[in-house]
């Protein structure tokens, strides 16, 4: 007999919002965590609360107070020793606090999979002053990609081209950060052919993956996805072979987002998120279980029979250009009546230079007719005073 559970999920933006809505409908109590009020998962959840997330004394007021079942992370920016503390209590995090722990920091995640478990990845070095910075790029060579080590949706991220750039991408590391600690990793700039995304879930009954998602990125956050995005089998096969290497090393039930590289032959490791991931909204349109739905049925412990491609499909976020207290968006009918096209409105209280507000969704019987729908139906969408 299936008993109901309380879903407690830190991090309450769009991506949250989905997953407590795929919760309810299997009877979940949710409570929705975030820094600011009337975020999107608050929007639907039984109940809310505003905290300062990086705050250990306040995570743990909170966990204590509700008692969930599940503690569910939906952003990086937690205070993961708390996390950590709660489950050698009883707690359960998902998919665990070591990978939440882990995955919060570029460092971590990017250690565990060069130099333990040995997955191809662009050359890298850390750095924790500006000098060092300097040094380390010049050591990497130009042009490389710079990060700061805890960040979301590609803030204080940019390609560093040559020496002239370094002051300037030290400064939008700085400023893009979660946290203000200074430490950075500067990357070898892979010139790629496509980046993806492969959608990997960690359930009851095995390890299965999505179709995988291509994907353009500006400014480090994405602007488009599509699903399925065209690979070799030689390269599935081993894009399989990472993902199921660096998720069976972090454990636990859940969907995981990894990110990938393709050139040429080659596939790298990028990053991988314990959660749903920004790129992946498009299954909302593309399969029979979303990445929310896929990701909820993982952490209650239902076995997932198959995920099945029943037609391609491709995203595009609206962001806002500016900082707005109150705002509209505008063109949504015209969007809508684009063919086989949904908008997502995420509802969130006001507007930040780049954030995203909205997503145009569009499926059709070929790749490039969906690509073409969405960015048309994102064509009709303003973000108004």
């Amino acid at each position: 007999m299936y008993k109901s559970k309380k879903i407690l999920l830190l991090g309450s933006g769009e991506l949250g919002k989905e997953i407590l809505l795929e919760a309810q409908r299997l009877g979940v109590e949710t409570v929705a965590v975030d820094r600011y009020e009337h975020a999107p998962a608050m929007q639907v959840a039984h109940r809310s609360h505003v905290i300062d997330m990086l705050d250990a004394a306040q995570l743990r007021e909170v966990v204590v107070k509700e008692q969930p079942d599940l503690i569910v992370p939906e952003i990086e920016a937690i205070a993961t020793t708390a996390l950590v503390e709660l489950e050698d209590e009883g707690f359960k995090v998902i998919p665990s606090a070591r990978a939440a722990k882990l995955t919060m920091d570029r460092e971590g995640i990017r250690r565990l999979a060069s130099e333990t478990l040995h997955l191809p990845t662009a050359d890298y070095k850390f750095a924790d002053s500006y000098e060092e910075f300097v040094q380390a790029a010049k050591e990497i060579g130009f042009p490389n990609v710079v990060k700061p080590l805890m960040s979301s949706s590609g803030k204080g991220q940019s390609v560093c081209r040559t020496e002239a750039d370094l002051e300037e991408c030290w400064k939008i590391a700085m400023e893009g950060g979660r946290v203000q600690n200074g430490r950075v990793i500067i990357e070898e700039f892979i010139r790629f052919d496509s980046e993806i995304t492969l959608l990997t879930v960690r359930a009851v009954n095995g390890t299965m993956y999505c179709a995988p998602i291509g994907h353009i990125q500006q400014g480090g956050d994405y602007i488009e996805s599509w699903q399925p995005h065209d690979m070799t089998e030689a390269q599935m096969n081993e894009a399989k072979r990472i993902a199921l290497a660096i998720t069976d090393e972090l454990g636990g039930y859940g969907l995981f987002g990894v990110e990938l590289f393709l050139s040429g032959d080659k596939v790298y490791f990028s990053e991988v998120s314990p959660r749903p991931h920004d790129t992946g909204l498009v299954t909302l349109v593309t399969q029979n279980l979303s990445e929310f739905a896929l990701h909820v049925r993982a952490i209650l412990e239902f076995p997932i029979p198959e995920i099945n491609l029943i037609t391609p499909g491709a995203s595009r976020p609206l962001k806002a250009s500016e900082e707005l207290a109150e705002y509209s968006i505008a063109g949504v009918e015209k969007a809508l009546a684009m063919p086989n096209t949904e908008v997502r409105l995420f509802g969130k209280p006001v507007t930040k230079m780049g954030r995203r507000v909205a997503v145009a969704l569009s499926s059709a019987d070929t790749i490039d007719t969906a690509r073409e729908n969405a960015a048309m139906a994102l064509e009709c969408l303003k973000v108004e005073k």
